[in-house]
């Protein structure tokens, strides 16, 4: 089993790297993260049709490009480490994993072309004002009319809610948890954009009332679609963790590096060597973790639901003290507004509560291993 990139894999991230570097800089991050919408219309055109992003993952038949799992998580460690304002985390790990993971054939043909495309922006909304998680968390009811449904009820945190164009919506009928395909511009939908503590990743409150809504998939089933998406959410979330926490790394040893204090750089003494030699432990550590699951992804392995939960555990917990290392040793510089800890620091706070936190997952981990 050989789990290092191929050529074609590094290429991409290159050319990602590249992408990235020159449309998401520092100055632009904090232009856009200013902003409601959150994301540059143009740049998110820019990677759909030239570098066929969105559709990355996506089969051919359904206008995607037909790469693996392992492909997207080198993707999305670039945009973690250039803390990309975008919808894309929304679209691609949420959305359109849970079309693929509904195997519902009619809307597969229906829904993912318009994303893989870069039309469409697609978000999950299945947490509500609880803010759990889990199966029991999903209280908003589904009622059937005519060939359709119709929603009623709030979701909460929705990623890219008050900008998506389509909203894959959880909600209960009869028969159980079920997915629907609401229309965000639809009637009965209303979306409010929320005062986020990480504004590079934008939130909002989505209201449904009698809202039109389409069958995803089998009623009743929708709780098994959901669980194997927020598995593969958390893969593509860890590895956008890595992302972010190399970057913290790199920053750090670079200001150690040049940082003279006393008559020497900060890097010699040892205090500082010890705090770098445990971030880049730990990243490297993050990483093997958020590698094995993008494979295990990738191969649709029974193995993912296990290794989903250690990775998302895992790189959070690395991601967040990567964040707040790297501010320690930039020193009074670093809890400035002016540089870029922060928002990396943001970031990770933020990440680490998303689809839930260490202590969560440690225990659906162990649940999942008969513990």
């Amino acid at each position: 089993m050989n789990f290092a990139f191929s050529e074609e894999q590094e290429e991409l991230r290159k050319s990602v790297r590249r992408f990235l570097d020159d449309k998401s800089p520092s100055a632009e991050v904090r232009r856009l993260m200013e902003t409601t919408e959150g994301y540059d219309q143009a740049v998110w055109s820019q990677m759909a049709q030239q570098l066929g992003l969105q559709g990355l993952s996506i089969p051919e038949e359904y206008g995607g490009s037909g790469y693996t799992y392992v492909e997207l998580i080198v993707v999305l460690e670039e945009m973690g480490r250039a803390l990309l304002c975008a919808p894309y985390f929304s679209t691609v790990a949420l959305a359109a994993n849970a079309i693929l993971s509904s195997g519902d054939d009619q809307a597969k043909k229906e829904l993912l072309p318009g994303i893989a495309a870069g039309d469409t922006i697609a978000t999950l909304a299945f947490t509500e004002d609880s803010g759990r998680w889990d199966e029991g968390g999903i209280t908003m009811e589904a009622t059937k009319s005519g060939d359709g449904y119709t929603l009623t009820g709030t979701k909460m945190f929705v990623l890219d809610g008050h900008v998506a164009n389509l909203i894959v919506v959880a909600a209960r009928t009869a028969a159980g948890v079920s997915l629907f395909a609401v229309e965000a511009e639809g009637a009965g939908v209303t979306a409010t954009p929320l005062q986020t503590m990480d504004q590079t990743r934008k939130q909002a409150r989505v209201e449904f009332s009698n809202a039109a809504g389409r069958l995803i998939g089998t009623e009743g089933e929708g709780w098994n679609t959901l669980s194997k998406t927020l598995d593969l959410a958390a893969v593509a979330l860890a590895a956008e963790q890595v992302g972010g926490a190399q970057k913290c790394l790199d920053m750090a040893v670079e200001y150690a590096k040049v940082r003279v204090q006393f008559g020497r750089p900060i890097g010699s003494f040892q205090a500082i060597k010890h705090k770098c030699a445990d971030m880049l432990l730990e990243v490297e550590s993050a990483k093997s973790a958020a590698y094995y699951a993008g494979w295990a992804a990738a191969e649709d392995s029974d193995e993912l639901p296990v290794v989903a939960s250690l990775a998302k555990a895992y790189c959070s917990d690395a991601y967040f003290h990567a964040a707040a290392e790297n501010i320690q040793i930039h020193g009074g510089i670093g809890f400035t507004w002016e540089h870029d800890a922060h928002l990396y620091f943001k970031r990770a706070k933020s990440s680490e509560l998303m689809l839930g936190d260490p202590t969560y997952h440690r225990e659906l981990l162990a649940q999942r291993i008969g513990i």
